[in-house]
């Protein structure tokens, strides 16, 4: 009997590098999570921590992980054929049923795009579970972007706004991604009559700058949903790490609606 709570060994079918700092692991393994869950990875003896689950597939899942501690710094001498440890998946991921058959709107920084990749890949593959997809992605610089092959994909199926912080680059817009939200297509939806949900994450600042601005640009509280991955520890709720008044991110979320989410300050 299998016990989902104990960390079980799983192969790396292979790594890659995403920018100097963050690289992609493919690991075999028949988990499947919800997308917007997360994993336990670790390594005995040195450590764990919390990983959204980036890209998912038939016997095999991916993880971004950015080079951050000791943990990382001994995932990053990893290579394909060797073991990572798993447990999972925890949490509540996206409100897939929320979603289905509306327009979505995606608002996503830095490592944030991790979270809502598998979500937007299934979009793509899956033409007829969304009406639309509109996405803004930022990145601090253009050597921290990820994903460069899934953004041109993006780019060909979405409505698209891909910014850089402070540079100026073919492709990309110069500017935090807050600048862009009054250029998401509201309006056209609104007058069609028709429904939307949004998806937010990336670092707190940014999304709380983001959620304001959305609510400024008219979107509702309600249609609003956000990722707080960050702030999990255990995933069971025994630590506390994650304890944010009575809420324990790692058990209510890590996605919550705005209407939650905007309480939500440590």
């Amino acid at each position: 009997m299998t016990n989902y709570m104990q960390p079980q060994p799983y192969e790396i079918i292979s790594v890659k590098h995403e920018t100097d700092i963050e690289y992609t692991f493919r690991i075999a393994t028949d988990i499947k999570p919800e997308h917007g869950q997360f994993l336990q990875l670790s390594i005995p003896k040195i450590g764990e921590c919390p990983i959204s689950v980036s890209e998912q597939g038939d016997g095999w899942l991916e993880f971004t992980i950015r080079k951050v501690g000791k943990l990382t710094d001994v995932i990053f001498q990893k290579k394909a054929g060797d073991c990572l440890f798993l447990r999972g998946p925890y949490g509540k991921g996206w409100p897939m049923d929320q979603i289905k058959g509306k327009h979505l709107f995606v608002v996503a920084g830095g490592t944030g795009v991790s979270p809502v990749r598998s979500l937007l890949n299934y979009c793509v593959k899956n033409e007829d579970f969304v009406k639309s997809v509109s996405l803004i992605c930022g990145f601090k610089s253009y050597d921290s972007v990820l994903f460069r092959n899934d953004l041109e994909k993006w780019n060909e199926k979405f409505n698209t706004w891909f910014c850089l912080d402070n540079e100026e680059h073919e492709g990309f817009n110069k500017g935090f991604v807050t600048a862009y939200v009054d250029q998401l297509p509201l309006a056209a939806v609104k007058e069609a009559g028709e429904d939307y949900a949004v998806v937010v994450v990336g670092p707190p600042p940014m999304m709380k700058f983001t959620g304001i601005e959305l609510l400024k640009n008219g979107f509702e509280e309600e249609k609003i949903w956000m990722s707080f991955e960050r702030k999990m520890s255990c995933a069971i709720g025994k630590c506390g790490h994650c304890r944010i008044d009575e809420v324990y991110v790692c058990l209510d979320g890590p996605c919550f609606p705005y209407t939650v989410a905007k309480d939500l300050v440590d």
